[in-house]
């Protein structure tokens, strides 16, 4: 019996540690990608700042009344080196997941900032095509959505795991789609993309953090430090995905254009 007690505490011991250890990995992840976040918006609002001017003198094309593109600006939305600056996100995702074993967890970290950078980057465009006020408001919208959607998903008794492959295929249908409507320029389609959108990246939302959360209390125990603080890391890279492309998606639905 008393064997049985000290089994029974043990055990009880263990379990708090690892709701203790799962509530810091978490906190490390969303601080993460709340950091992404912050240096994606900067970036954005900073070249959409250089690439806009009010002065006509050596502007090379006129986007409304008192609103010139400048030579970066030309660059980045006219030439075709905006399809490497549309594309390039992708490619360093992909990049990623297949270096992030060889990376340390300070490394993956600053590839995580410098992808955060380089996404600011590629949807600055924003700032030229939809007004300052619906973005803010999209984005508040699209944070208290995130919110609730993360919320659940870590609270839900609910395992939602068998989402995912639904989830992924979702989302290549939706790049595949997207990549075709660029030469169609379909309003329809646009629309079924973004809504569609909508719903894929909010069940990925769920999806995501539960498997975070269930990643780390499956593995608690057998991982090292530095493999936990790389997890971390890509569950911030994951949620910040979902975040970003709800927030887009909302955005062709809630954003007043200039």
């Amino acid at each position: 019996m008393a064997e049985y007690q000290t089994a029974h505490v043990a055990s009880g011991a263990r379990a708090a540690d690892i709701d203790v250890g799962l509530r810091a990995h978490m906190n490390k992840v969303y601080g993460t990608m709340s950091i992404g976040l912050l240096i994606t918006a900067l970036a954005s609002w900073a070249i959409s700042g250089l690439a806009v001017t009010s002065d006509p003198v050596g502007a090379t094309a006129m986007l409304s009344e008192g609103k010139y593109l400048t030579g970066l600006g030309e660059a980045l939305y006219m030439s075709p080196l905006k399809w490497v600056v549309m594309f390039a996100p992708l490619g360093m995702v992909f990049a990623f997941g297949a270096a992030v074993n060889r990376l340390s967890a300070a490394g993956a970290q600053l590839f995580f900032y410098a992808f955060a950078t380089l996404m600011g980057i590629s949807i600055s465009s924003i700032f030229l095509v939809f007004t300052g006020y619906s973005i803010v408001q999209t984005f508040l919208i699209t944070a208290i959505s995130f919110a609730g959607l993360s919320l659940w998903g870590y609270t839900t008794k609910k395992d939602i795991s068998a989402w995912g492959s639904f989830l992924i295929m979702g989302v290549i249908g939706l790049l595949v789609a997207s990549l075709v409507n660029i030469f169609l320029g379909s309003p329809a389609i646009q629309f079924a993309i973004s809504l569609l959108g909508v719903l894929i990246f909010a069940g990925l939302t769920a999806y995501d953090t539960q498997k975070i959360k269930t990643d780390y209390i499956a593995h608690a125990q057998s991982m090292d430090g530095e493999w936990l603080a790389k997890s971390a890391i890509m569950g911030a890279l994951n949620l910040y995905l979902d975040f970003i492309n709800l927030f887009m998606f909302l955005l062709h639905f809630l954003g007043n254009r200039e």
